[in-house]
């Protein structure tokens, strides 16, 4: 694993470089085997992110997008993370429509969702069961109890290694998630952690010795690149030596 920690002035300053990073990461994936995969992260912190990729001139046609994590909800719904991504990047720039994967979250059953998205995730990348996707690109977010998409602290969705999507839980509601072992496969991942609120949960993250059930982060260490990419407020007791 390479792995590259930058403390950005700003969250604009943050988000120009995520720009530059990811911009960087899909032509090179392109020009190397002529389509590139990205999943996305939720939340607020990538959102305007999104928003300047709607305004760069990249191949969509190029690019499959899938998600790391959606809240059980309907498409339509104000926290689902496909309807964010939908509305200030994909349907600005005309994403083809067959490039966009979102998780299925309309049957009623998180599990037999969480199975057809993996089936999905093995057709598209042409695998067998058994078999880890090695996407081009993640996106991850972290809340302040160090959890990463919908891995949160000692909950079963942490140890789960035969799968490539669990159902993971937040206060009892249940949420479409990557597993560790999915993430971990990557090529690259970069993480985009902004605000003062995430100083204490960084501090364990980074820290020599800490348990990843507590801070699932830790658990996060891909075989290719790993960035952690920190806003000032977030990253203020953090150093490059990390």
């Amino acid at each position: 694993m390479q792995k590259y920690l930058e403390v950005l002035v700003d969250n604009k300053a943050l988000i120009d470089k995520a720009l530059t990073l990811v911009t960087a990461k899909i032509n090179e994936a392109v020009a190397t085997k002529e389509r590139c995969t990205i999943a996305l992260a939720g939340g607020n912190t990538p959102k305007p992110l999104y928003q300047a990729l709607a305004q760069a001139k990249l191949p969509w046609e190029k690019i499959h997008v899938f998600w790391g994590d959606e809240r059980y909800v309907r498409e339509t719904d104000p926290l689902s993370n496909q309807k964010m991504a939908r509305e200030v990047w994909l349907t600005p720039v005309n994403f083809p429509p067959d490039n966009i994967h979102p998780m299925p979250t309309s049957s009623g059953d998180p599990a037999k969702d969480a199975y057809n998205y993996q089936r999905d995730l093995l057709d598209h990348f042409q695998l067998s069961p058994g078999d880890l996707p090695v996407f081009d690109l993640i996106l991850l977010g972290m809340g302040d109890d160090a959890h990463t998409a919908s891995l949160f602290p000692q909950t079963e969705a942490l140890t789960v290694n035969d799968r490539l999507i669990t159902v993971g839980s937040k206060d009892g509601e249940p949420r479409l998630t990557f597993t560790v072992p999915l993430i971990n496969a990557a090529a690259c991942v970069i993480f985009l952690v902004t605000g003062a609120n995430k100083q204490q949960a960084l501090k364990q993250v980074f820290a020599p010795e800490a348990d990843g059930m507590l801070y699932p982060t830790r658990l996060i260490q891909p075989q290719g690149e790993l960035w952690w990419l920190l806003d000032q407020e977030a990253g203020a007791n953090i150093n490059s030596e990390t």
